[in-house]
């Protein structure tokens, strides 16, 4: 920024970084929701000195935060950081990929009394100008053979919705001769930085992400952007499209290669959402108490200690606490104090002997890290931390078979495990290796769902589908031409007493639809995104009139959307 001084604050900063930081405060200062909990909660008060004189907030991506509990915890850190300094900070939310924009700025508002505006300008390149091809490849093998042959002397970005499939895919390629790197957030902090330094240094190179290249990382110019199978949303699409078409002359472009038929669906069935200009609306969780909880405790180390009620001048105008009852809110209180995590003397709330055990340890890391994550080993070669595994990698190895990781493109054999300090040792390896992650499953929304049934039931060819693409998506046709453009169509099979429901209703419709049949007393049910199957040996005729009957009472379920 032009006559402004800049800083840099988070977990990897180096602490005399950080004195000199506090020593001389700068203009602007570049931090996460979790370093900010950490400055209000240290011992050392320099911190919330630096904090006191904010005035305004940008966040960045805010479409990152806004639908899951990070949102509801930045809020609420800013209403401590307003607190202490003593005036309503400004805020400013940025992002490419908002669906419901007015809906977002009421929450990132809240209860602030100032001006509140949406500014959204053009959107820049249209359709016409951007050059999005869809592939049918069959298998990852191939999309690595695609993509070593397309291309060539260009930067290629390229992404992948597991750890595992970069890791794989970029196996694949380094045996084809590629210079590739890798990034995804299991790698250390430095191998990232080192990949994405030398993908930005480089020219005709390839690099394999998942969606931690999605968001405002610098790799350069970039050439050309390459989709493995599908993403999850339209805004992911979108923020992986804006990665190209920036320098003068160029255009936005991706290439999705779908390795299965269902990723040639779902790819095919989010282009079209993107066409008709759809973008997902952002919904925040609704009901956020464990984050109360939270906050409370933070709250109490911030202030050494709060008054019973003073928590409420703090905490108590966010809209996600303001829309509780009092009654609700003490009771979380009630709780806590029960449980021994908090300690009152009548007057005042601190932590109590139970909090203290539970997460005192590392300077209350534990209570800065308020998101759950799955148990993992961090990977050492020497002291070089090279990422993290999850720990059933090595759970479910053979003991008489060493376990060998694929880890930045690279195998490694492992040569020792430390359990208590859950840490592996590892040296270089020839072959193959393979790390596991465990990862949320992530079912279609119920807008995606409808689109793949769309792709199904309409005669359109689309121009962005290449030939393979055209054929499999014909085979594809043939095979569900039993579809119904404006029903949906339940096969009943009275010889097995098995009833196929096909809703292309989304995995969480379904999953609460399988549970409402099994509310009526049968067991064997399973759901996927497209249909709900169902088993039942009392007859299936009599079973769908109680199934109708039951949802008729629970009209809720028939609430798409």
């Amino acid at each position: 920024m032009v006559g402004r001084r800049c800083e840099v604050w988070h977990g990897d900063i180096a602490p005399s970084v950080k004195n000199r930081i506090k020593a001389d405060p700068p203009d602007v200062l570049l931090t996460t929701p979790e370093s900010l909990e950490v400055m209000l909660i240290s011992k050392d008060p320099a911190g919330r000195e630096i904090l006191k004189g904010a005035r305004i907030v940008v966040i960045d991506e805010i479409h990152a935060f806004a639908g899951d509990d990070r949102g509801w915890h930045l809020l609420a850190v800013m209403e401590r950081i307003g607190r202490l300094a003593g005036r309503e900070l400004q805020r400013i939310g940025l992002s490419a990929t908002v669906g419901n924009p007015i809906e977002l700025l009421t929450w990132l508002a809240g209860h602030c009394d100032g001006t509140r505006q949406v500014v959204q300008p053009d959107a820049g390149a249209n359709l016409a100008e951007t050059r999005i091809e869809l592939d049918y490849v069959a298998t990852l093998q191939n999309a690595a053979l695609v993509i070593s042959r397309l291309h060539r002397g260009e930067k290629r970005l390229v992404f992948c919705d597991s750890r595992g499939r970069v890791e794989e895919l970029g196996n694949e390629l380094r045996d084809l001769g590629v210079t590739v790197f890798l990034s995804h957030s299991s790698l250390s902090a430095e191998e990232r930085k080192t990949s994405e330094q030398a993908f930005a240094e480089a020219q005709d190179c390839v690099i394999v992400s998942t969606s931690t290249l999605e968001l405002g990382i610098d790799v350069g110019d970039l050439d050309r952007v390459i989709q493995i199978d599908a993403p999850h949303s339209v805004a992911s699409f979108l923020q992986r499209l804006g990665r190209t078409g920036r320098r003068s002359g160029t255009t936005r472009n991706c290439l999705f290669l779908a390795t299965s038929e269902n990723a040639l669906l779902k790819a095919a069935a989010l282009l079209e959402l993107w066409a008709s200009g759809f973008v997902e609306p952002i919904r925040p969780p609704a009901r956020p108490l464990h984050l109360f909880a939270q906050q409370l405790m933070a709250l109490s180390l911030q202030e050494g200690g709060i008054g019973v009620n003073d928590w409420f001048s703090w905490l108590g105008r966010l809209p996600a606490f303001a829309n509780e009852s009092r009654e609700v809110l003490d009771e979380v209180v009630r709780f806590l104090l029960n449980e021994q995590i908090l300690f009152s003397d009548g007057a005042r709330l601190s932590f109590g002997d139970a909090g203290q055990a539970l997460y005192g340890r590392k300077h209350f890391l534990e209570l800065v890290s308020v998101f759950t994550s799955d148990p993992v080993f961090k990977v050492l070669h020497g002291r070089k931390e090279l990422g993290t595994v999850d720990q059933v990698t090595f759970l479910r190895h053979r003991d008489e078979e060493p376990v060998t990781l694929s880890m930045g493109g690279r195998s490694w054999v492992v040569t020792a495990l430390d359990w208590n300090r859950r840490e592996a040792f590892v040296v270089p390896a020839a072959g193959r290796g393979k790390s596991q992650w465990l990862g949320g499953g992530m079912g279609m929304s119920y807008r995606l769902s409808r689109a793949v049934h769309g792709v199904l039931t309409k005669p359109e060819v689309s121009p962005r589908w290449s030939n393979r693409a055209r054929e499999s998506m014909d085979s594809l046709r043939a095979e569900y031409a039993f579809l119904h453009a404006e029903q949906d169509v339940v096969f009943i099979n009275s010889h097995s007493n098995e009833t196929r429901w096909f809703t292309f209703a989304g995995g969480v419709i379904n999953t609460a639809l399988a549970d409402a049949v099994r509310a009526c007393g049968v067991n064997e049910v399973s759901s996927s995104d497209y249909l709900v199957k169902i088993t039942e040996a009392t007859g299936v005729r009599s079973l769908v009139d109680r199934i109708v009957r039951h949802l008729l009472r629970r009209r809720r379920w028939f609430c798409r959307g």
